[in-house]
C-alpha cells in the first residue's frame, strides 16, 4: 500500500488489540484463531469494548473499524471460501458523530501549563522542551516522539525542525528565539543522537508516557490556572493552540495549514469556529456601511 510509518503502526495495534480480544473471548492463544473466530459478531463486540471498556472516542473507534476493514479487503481474494464472513464485517458501518469544538489553551494556560515541569530535574527540563516544542511548533504527537536530534537546528537564525508527518510530507517549521535556547540547552542532554525527547534509557517515548506526562503538568498547572481543570488536555490540544495562536496572530488559514501539515486548508477552518474574536469582529458595525 505504501503507508506511512504512522499507519502501519495504527493497523498494526488494531489488529494486535482485535486478536487479544478475540483470544479472550475463544480461550485459545491468538496463533490458534481462524478466521471465522473474526467474524462480525466478534469485530461487533470488540467496537463495543473499545467503547465501553477502553473508553475510546468515536474518532479512534472508527480509525479501528477502518483498519480492520482494510484487513478484510486484502485477505478476501485469499479466502474465498469464507467470503461471506468478510463481507459481513466489511458491511459494518462507520459510526456519525458529531464534531466537538476545538479545545485550545489560552495565553495564561499555556504559561501555566509550561511552568508546570521541575526544570531542576532531568524529567523535567525534558517535559518543558517537549510542551514548548509542541505548543509552538504544533507537531503531531507521532512526529514529536519520533523527532531525532538530526532533524533540529537550534542555531538563530535558520532555527527549525524537519519532520515528515501524515501522508508522507515533508516540512520544515521555524522556531522562535525562546524555543531554539530552549532546545539548544536541552539538545546536549540528550546524547549525541537519538530521539529529541527520549526516556532515560534513551529510547523514544511511547504516545501513552506523552500523555502521562501532559496530564500530570496539566493537573500542577491547574493549581496556579484553574480554568486548565476544566479542559481535558491531550498533546492533540498543544497542537490546536498553536493554530490558535497564529490565527489570533493575523496569519492567513493557507499558511496555517501548511504549518501544521493539514492535507487541505478547508481543515483549518475547524480554528476560524473556535476563535470568537473573529466573530466578534463580525457583528462589530462597519464605520462605512450607513444605516
Amino acid at each position: 500500500m505504501g503507508a506511512s510509518p504512522q499507519t502501519v503502526t495504527a493497523y498494526r495495534d488494531t489488529i494486535r488489540l482485535l486478536l487479544l480480544f478475540a483470544a479472550q473471548k475463544t480461550k485459545r492463544p491468538p496463533s490458534r484463531l481462524t478466521i471465522d473466530d473474526l467474524d462480525a459478531v466478534t469485530v461487533g463486540e470488540f467496537l463495543t469494548h473499545l467503547d465501553c471498556d477502553r473508553h475510546n472516542s468515536t474518532a479512534t473507534r472508527n480509525a479501528r473499524l477502518a483498519a480492520i476493514h482494510s484487513f478484510y479487503r486484502f485477505a478476501l481474494p485469499l479466502i474465498p471460501e469464507r467470503a461471506h464472513t468478510a463481507s459481513q464485517v466489511l458491511a459494518i458501518p462507520q459510526r456519525r458523530h458529531d464534531r466537538a469544538m476545538v479545545s485550545f489553551l489560552t495565553a495564561a494556560e499555556t504559561d501555566a501549563l509550561l511552568a508546570a515541569p521541575d526544570r531542576t530535574t532531568w524529567y523535567g527540563r525534558r517535559d518543558h522542551a517537549l510542551l514548548l516544542t509542541a505548543v509552538q511548533t504544533g507537531l503531531r504527537l507521532s512526529e514529536l516522539t519520533g523527532l531525532t536530534i538530526q532533524d533540529v537546528t537550534a542555531i538563530m537564525p535558520g532555527a527549525s525542525v524537519h519532520t515528515t508527518g501524515k501522508g508522507r510530507k515533508e516540512r520544515v517549521t521555524p522556531l522562535t528565539r525562546q524555543t531554539a535556547a530552549v532546545l539548544h540547552e536541552w539538545l546536549p542532554q540528550t546524547g549525541p543522537s537519538g530521539p529529541v525527547f527520549p526516556t532515560r534509557r534513551g529510547t523514544r517515548l511511547s504516545a501513552d508516557a506523552v500523555q502521562r506526562l501532559v496530564t500530570k503538568h496539566a493537573v500542577t498547572a491547574a493549581l496556579v490556572c484553574p480554568s486548565i481543570a476544566s479542559k481535558h488536555v491531550t498533546p492533540h490540544t498543544l497542537r490546536h493552540t498553536a493554530a490558535m495562536t497564529l490565527l489570533a496572530a493575523g496569519v492567513n488559514t493557507s499558511v496555517i495549514a501548511l504549518w501544521l501539515g493539514h492535507a487541505s486548508a478547508t481543515t483549518t477552518h475547524i480554528y476560524l469556529h473556535a476563535d470568537m474574536t473573529i466573530k466578534l469582529r463580525a457583528l462589530a458595525p462597519n464605520p462605512r456601511v450607513r444605516h
